[in-house]
C-alpha cells in the first residue's frame, strides 16, 4: 500500500518536467503542488536562478520542502548558492536533467566513452524544432548548424518511456543535424527517486547526492 504525503510539498521545476512530473506523482500517489519556469530557459540558463529566486522568496516558507525539479542546468553552480538561503530547498542531483534521468555514474560513462554525444530526452525530442531549430535561431541562419554541432558525431536519446513515434522523431532529429542515431530506454532515473520519497521526512542538505 502506497503511503500519502504528510508533508506539505511544494516542486519549482523546469517546465520540461512538468508532464514527467504529473505522471510520477500520480504513479506514487504523492501529493505536491507544482510550479514550473518555461522550458524555453533551457537555451537561457542565466535566467533560472533569477526565476527560481522570484518564487522561493514569496512561497517556499509556507512550505515543509521545496523540490528544485532541475541539475544545475548551465547556471555554473549559481542554482546551489542560491539554494544555500532556503533550507527546506533540494535540487536534483547532476549537471543536466541527462544526468539524473540516466543516474550519474552511468552519465558520466557514457561521457567518457563518446564525449562528442547531443543528447535530446522525451521532452526535447517532442519539441526538437522548436526549442533546438528555432531557439538556436538555426531556421533562419541555417549555417549556425556548422557552428553549434561542428563537434558532435552522435544524438542519443535517452527515452523515459517507450513510444515508437518518438523515436521515429529522434531519428529525424539525427538526421536533420547530419549526426548518427542512437537509442536508450533510461526512465525516470533520480526524478522518480525524488518523487517516491516525498511521504519520508525531508531530506537533509548534505543528503543532496543521494536523492
Amino acid at each position: 500500500m502506497t503511503r500519502q504525503s504528510t508533508h506539505k510539498t511544494l516542486i519549482v521545476a523546469c517546465g520540461a518536467l512538468a508532464k514527467e512530473i504529473v505522471s510520477l506523482l500520480k504513479q506514487f500517489n504523492q501529493e505536491a503542488e507544482l510550479q514550473c519556469l518555461p522550458a524555453d530557459l533551457h537555451n537561457r540558463p542565466e535566467k533560472i536562478v533569477p526565476g527560481l529566486k522570484a518564487i522561493l522568496d514569496e512561497r517556499a516558507s509556507d512550505y515543509d520542502r521545496v523540490l528544485i525539479g532541475y541539475a544545475d542546468c548551465g547556471t555554473g553552480g549559481g542554482l546551489d548558492a542560491l539554494l544555500k538561503n532556503y533550507p527546506n530547498a533540494l535540487r536534483l542531483p547532476g549537471a543536466h536533467c541527462y544526468a539524473f534521468y540516466t543516474g550519474l555514474h552511468r552519465f558520466d560513462n557514457m561521457m567518457e566513452e563518446e564525449l562528442g554525444t547531443f543528447f535530446l530526452t522525451d521532452y526535447l525530442v517532442r519539441h526538437f524544432n522548436t526549442l533546438i531549430i528555432k531557439g538556436l535561431g538555426i531556421d533562419r541562419f541555417p549555417d549556425l548548424k556548422g557552428t553549434y554541432f561542428e563537434h558532435y558525431k552522435k544524438l542519443t536519446y535517452l527515452a523515459q518511456t517507450k513510444d515508437d513515434e518518438l523515436i521515429s522523431k529522434g531519428k529525424e532529429a539525427a538526421l536533420e543535424l547530419g549526426l548518427s542515431f542512437e537509442y536508450k530506454f533510461v526512465g525516470f532515473g533520480n526524478l522518480a527517486t525524488a518523487i517516491s520519497f516525498l511521504d519520508v521526512e525531508p531530506v537533509q542538505k548534505k543528503e543532496q547526492a543521494h536523492v
